[in-house]
């Protein structure tokens, strides 16, 4: 079928269906954790075959992850669809508000391609917890977990309530064009510019994660070990390739030296040295693989020091995990998004030198804080419009289900994950019913009188 006589068919369907019980939506996603579990040995070899990605790392960011969100939602989505009693004002006395959530209908969800697994199936289970139809379309840069995912998820929904659609650039826009009542997007700022217009001409909620450069600030009290370790997992794993990975460090001055013996030796022993290493996954494709070899190139030609690694090999697309020491505010390193594994560090002076440097940048998806002052970290989420700030980990927000995942402006419109993903995808409708005293409402009605005016402001006492 073609995108619109899928979406055609699907409102339709939505029509006639426009809430489908619990009962129903617990059984199609206890049907995706069996048929995820069937297929996780089928999804580990083909995330291989598209990017090289260590099996091991599936387990533990693809699979591990996606069944914790599926297990959560399971668990509390009967209370996530129960009405919600509101409290009654003084001056609404003889009513009861009632807030329901009813799905808002056909939903987009375009996934991308560095997490192919769980945010293809994350976006799923929300939509599906909603009680939304939709249609998915997986990024074309991971071909064969793609027909994986497609096969996987047609074994589950009919085609009136969850579809697939492949396809590249051409396809999505075609999707876009067609008034879906929400649109899901997970990729760049560039191109969430481009969904978000699209989806104002039919006025669609969006839900947007596009990433940015979440900074680490790695401080003087900081247990350094345990610093380079947190960081050398969040920025190297899926080889950098992740929307809430550390995007550049700021490190303060009085323990940088130490610091960076502690960083370069856990890279020696995480990831053995050369661009062959199995542990470190490939770059996607030859296009995104030259960008990378090209920021490194860039950051030489304005003399910044590599501390560690710089290899790469074309014909596997890896790329040593590499330090860039102290790069200039010119390079692109420092002023684009890298989604590699490359780390910029730079030596600051002190807590008010990283907050200055991070707000000259747009709001970050996510910010890390290495430290043992809480006071630190305060300071950090007082001081920095970011979707999430963790303290003395990396990536971890994305596991909690519990906690809200998005970011603002620049990084994101929206939340997802937990009872989040579920209300993004759902109309929170409010259900009023008038119990008795009317008459009440009748002292401010006309014909109005002075009488209505003393009345009204007398109602004022009891908002």
């Amino acid at each position: 079928m073609t995108p619109l006589q899928l979406f055609e068919r699907q409102t339709a369907h939505f029509k006639a269906n426009p809430n489908p019980p619990l009962a129903h939506r617990i059984q199609r996603l206890k049907a995706l954790r069996e048929a995820l579990l069937e297929h996780e040995q089928a999804l580990t070899e083909a995330l291989w075959k598209d990017f090289y990605k260590p099996p091991y790392e599936v387990e533990v960011t693809e699979f591990l992850t996606t069944l914790i969100e599926l297990d959560h939602t399971l668990r509390h989505l009967a209370s996530w669809i129960k009405p919600q009693r509101k409290p009654t004002p003084l001056v609404l006395i003889g009513t009861r508000t009632d807030v329901h959530c009813y799905p808002k209908g056909p939903s987009l969800l375009i996934a991308p391609w560095n997490y192919a697994v769980l945010l293809t199936l994350g976006p799923v289970i929300h939509a599906t917890a909603a009680g939304c139809p939709f249609v998915v379309k997986p990024s074309e840069h991971t071909p064969h977990a793609a027909a994986l995912l497609t096969s996987m998820i047609e074994s589950i929904y009919p085609p009136d309530e969850g579809a697939v659609v492949m396809g590249g650039p051409e396809t999505a826009t075609e999707l876009l064009a067609l008034p879906f009542s929400h649109i899901h997007f997970t990729g760049s700022p560039r191109i969430g510019r481009i969904v978000m217009e699209a989806a104002s001409r039919h006025l669609a909620s969006v839900t947007l994660e596009l990433g940015g450069k979440s900074p680490t600030y790695v401080d003087v009290s900081a247990d350094l070990e345990a610093a380079a370790s947190g960081i050398c997992f969040g920025k190297f794993s899926n080889a950098g390739q992740t929307c809430i990975a550390p995007d550049y460090l700021l490190v303060h001055k009085d323990i940088a030296a130490d610091f960076t013996r502690h960083l370069t030796d856990e890279i020696a022993r995480a990831y053995v040295p050369g661009a062959g290493d199995a542990d470190l996954a490939s770059i996607v494709t030859p296009t995104h693989f030259r960008r990378q070899t090209e920021l490194i190139d860039d950051a030489r030609q304005h003399g910044a020091d590599i501390l560690t690694g710089g290899g790469a090999d074309a014909d596997s697309r890896r790329l040593e995990a590499t330090v860039i020491l102290n790069p200039s505010e010119e390079t692109r390193v420092m002023q684009e998004e890298i989604f590699g594994p490359i780390l910029p560090l730079v030596v600051v002076d002190n807590v008010e030198d990283a907050l200055e440097r991070i707000s000259l940048r747009p709001k970050p998806l996510s910010t890390y804080v290495y430290t043992k002052d809480d006071a630190v970290v305060d300071r950090f989420s007082q001081s920095v419009r970011t979707g999430a700030v963790c303290k003395n980990t990396t990536m971890l927000q994305f596991v909690q289900p519990f906690g809200p995942f998005g970011g603002e402006g620049n990084s994101g419109i929206g939340r997802s994950h937990g009872e989040a993903g579920f209300r993004a995808f759902s109309n929170e409708q409010v259900v009023l019913r008038r119990r008795w005293g009317s008459w009440i409402l009748r002292l401010v009605q006309p014909p109005y009188s002075p009488r209505s005016s003393w009345i009204a402001r007398a109602f004022r006492k009891f908002t």
